[in-house]
C-alpha cells in the first residue's frame, strides 16, 4: 500500500518549522506497513502540474492532508485536484480544523472521503488495512465520512495513554535541507494534553485535559537524532511544557546526564514556573520561554478563563530575568468585551514587563468555546473565510470596538518598532550600523532571499548550468537568482556559498552540465 501525505501550503512569513504533525502521521502509516511519501508544499511551490507528476510517479492508493484553519482551503483544494486526476485514490484529511468542522468540510468538499478526528495515529493504523472496505469504517473510532448522503461520525478516538508507543515522527521524508536553509527551529513534543480551559484555544479538546508524558529517555533519543540531522535549535511545542515540575526536572537531568548541548525554547504558563525549574532548564540549554498572557485587564482574564493573574505574570517574567532565560509574552486583541480601555490596559501592561512581546488578533477557530458559545459573549464573528484566520487582522467586533479600530490599535502599538527597524536598515545601507544591528538586518535580508528561492523553486528552475565547474556554476546560479529575486548578486552568492558549506546544496555533474540541487536526506 502506498500513502502520499500533503504538507499543505503555509505562508513562509509565518515562520513554519518542519511540520511535526504530518511526520507523526507518516510514522503511523509506516508502522501500519505502508510505503509513505510526503509531498511538501510549504518549502516547495505548489502547482497542479507538479502534483499530477508526483501522483503519476508514486501512484499512491491513499492521499491525505493535514491543515489548520488558515490553510484549510488550500489543503482541500489540493485534495480536489488529487481526485480529479486520480479518482480511484482514497482521500483523507486530519488536523484541528476538520476535527471540529467535519460535517461542513465533507459537505463543502465531497472529494474528501474520510476525516480523522483528534489524535489520528491509532485510528489510522486501524483504518489503513481496511481503507477500501467502507462497510468496516463504522467500527473504527475517530472517523467522519458521508455514506449515501448521510453524515456519519464514529466520534473522537480514545486518547493514546502511552505516548511512548507512538512511532517516532518520520522527518526523513521531508526536504530537510530546505528547512535548514530557512533556519527556523525544529519542533518536538514531550507531552500531550492541556488542563486549562481558555475559551479561544483548541488544545484541551484536541489532545485532552489530562497531560500525558513521554519518557525523558525517549525524548532525549529523539533530540540526539534531530541534532545528528544538522539542526541545532529545538522548540518544545507542548501545549504546556512546565505543567509538571518533577517531569521537567527529569527531562533536564537526562539532557545534562548525556551531555547533549543544544539551544531550545518552550511554551509555559506564568503560574507553572519556579526559580528552581527555570535554573535547571537554563543549565540544560533553554534560553527562551514564551508566555501566553493574552490581556493586561484582570476582568478580561476572567472572561477568557485564563486562570492567571497579572501579578503571576510579573513574577514569572522576573524569574526568567533572574535565571538568564529570555521571556516572550503574547497578547491577544479582539477578545470578548474588548474596548479601547482594555486594549490600553494590555498595552501598558506589556510595556511594563520590559520584555519582547507581540500581539495577535483573536481567530475564533471551529471547536473553540468562544465560537461554539458566541451568543454568551460580547463578540460578533464577521467571516467564515478561513484564509483570513491568520490572527494578523481583526475578523470580529465587540459592542465597543470595530475591527478597524482593533487593526489601527495594533498598528500604532507596533509603529515605534517598525520605525526603529526602518532606521536600522537605513544605517545598515549607509554602512553605519553596529555589529548586532548589522547581523539583524543581514539575517532579515537572507530570510527574504530564502523565501523567494523556496517559494518559487528557483534552485530547481535555475540550477542546471551548461559547461561549468562547481565554482563557476555557483557564480552563474547566484547571478540568475539575483535577477529573479532583485537581490544583489554578491549577496545571493554569499548565502548560496553558505548553503553549500552547510551541505544544504550540492552540485552534480551530468553530461557536461553542473546541476545544483537541494541535498537529499540520505546524502547529508
Amino acid at each position: 500500500m502506498k500513502v502520499a501525505l500533503i504538507a499543505s501550503p503555509y505562508p513562509l512569513e509565518e515562520f513554519p518549522s518542519p511540520p511535526l504533525g504530518i511526520c507523526y502521521v507518516a510514522g503511523a502509516c509506516e508502522a501500519a506497513g505502508a510505503e509513505v511519501r510526503i509531498f511538501d508544499y510549504i518549502v516547495n511551490r505548489y502547482d497542479p502540474e507538479k502534483l499530477k507528476k508526483q501522483l503519476d510517479e508514486f501512484a499512491p492508493d491513499v492521499v491525505g492532508a493535514t491543515s489548520v484553519t488558515l490553510n484549510f482551503p488550500a489543503a482541500a483544494g489540493i485534495i480536489q485536484a488529487v481526485k480529479r486526476h486520480r479518482p480511484s485514490v482514497v482521500t483523507l484529511m486530519g488536523g484541528p480544523h476538520v476535527s471540529f468542522a467535519a460535517q461542513s468540510s465533507l459537505r463543502a468538499y465531497p472529494e474528501i472521503d474520510v476525516i480523522f478526528i483528534g489524535e489520528a495515529e491509532r485510528s489510522l493504523q486501524q483504518w489503513l488495512p481496511a481503507y477500501r472496505d467502507r462497510t468496516s469504517w463504522n467500527a473504527i473510532k475517530g472517523l467522519a465520512f458521508i455514506n449515501d448522503g448521510q453524515f456519519i461520525t464514529t466520534g473522537q478516538g480514545d486518547f493514546i495513554e502511552d505516548l511512548n508507543t507512538l512511532p517516532l515522527p518520520s522527518r526523513r521524508l521531508l526536504p530537510i535541507s530546505k528547512y535548514q536553509a530557512l533556519g527556523f527551529p525544529i519542533s518536538i513534543i514531550t507531552s500531550r494534553g492541556c488542563p486549562n480551559k481558555c475559551i479561544f484555544c483548541l488544545g484541551r479538546k484536541m489532545v485532552g485535559f489530562k497531560s500525558r508524558y513521554r519518557d525523558p529517555e525517549r525524548v532525549a533519543d529523539e533530540i540526539e537524532m534531530i541534532l545528528s540531522m544538522g539542526f541545532n535549535r529545538i522548540n518544545i511545542a507542548d501545549d504546556l511544557f512546565t505543567a509538571n515540575k518533577k517531569r521537567v526536572q527529569a527531562f533536564c537531568e537526562e539532557i545534562l546526564h548525556r551531555g547533549i548541548r543544544f539551544d531550545w525554547s518552550a511554551f509555559a504558563r506564568v503560574d507553572t514556573v519556579h526559580e528552581e525549574t527555570l535554573r535547571l532548564m537554563r543549565q540544560a540549554g533553554c534560553d527562551a520561554v514564551s508566555f501566553g498572557i493574552e490581556t493586561g485587564n484582570p476582568e478580561m482574564l476572567k472572561t477568557i478563563r485564563k486562570g492567571i493573574s497579572l501579578d503571576q505574570a510579573r513574577y514569572a517574567v522576573s524569574l526568567c530575568k533572574k535565571t538568564g532565560i529570555q521571556a516572550h509574552a503574547s497578547f491577544m486583541i479582539g477578545l470578548p468585551g474588548e474596548s479601547m480601555q482594555t486594549m490600553n490596559d494590555t498595552l501598558e501592561f506589556a510595556k511594563s514587563l520590559n520584555i519582547e512581546h507581540g500581539y495577535h488578533m483573536l481567530a475564533p477557530f471551529p471547536g473553540t468555546t468562544v465560537r461554539e458559545n458566541v451568543k454568551d459573549y460580547d463578540i460578533e464573528i464577521l467571516t467564515d473565510d478561513w484564509a483570513k484566520y491568520d490572527a494578523n487582522s481583526a475578523i470580529v467586533r465587540t459592542s465597543k470596538l470595530s475591527p478597524q479600530e482593533m487593526d489601527e490599535f495594533v498598528a500604532a502599538a507596533y509603529r515605534p518598532i517598525f520605525e526603529e527597524w526602518e532606521a536600522m536598515k537605513k544605517r545598515h545601507a549607509e554602512g553605519l550600523s553596529k555589529d548586532m544591528e548589522w547581523l539583524r538586518v543581514e539575517g532579515d535580508k537572507r530570510l527574504h532571499l530564502m523565501f523567494k528561492i523556496l517559494s518559487e523553486d528557483l534552485i530547481e528552475s535555475e540550477g542546471s548550468i551548461q559547461g561549468a565547474g562547481n565554482h563557476d556554476s555557483l557564480e552563474e546560479l547566484s547571478r540568475r537568482i539575483a535577477r529573479k529575486t532583485g537581490f544583489e548578486q554578491s549577496f545571493a552568492l554569499r548565502y548560496l556559498t553558505d548553503c553549500v558549506a552547510r551541505k544544504q546544496l550540492i552540485c552534480v555533474q551530468n553530461n557536461g552540465s553542473a546541476i545544483w540541487q537541494w541535498t537529499p536526506f540520505l546524502q547529508r
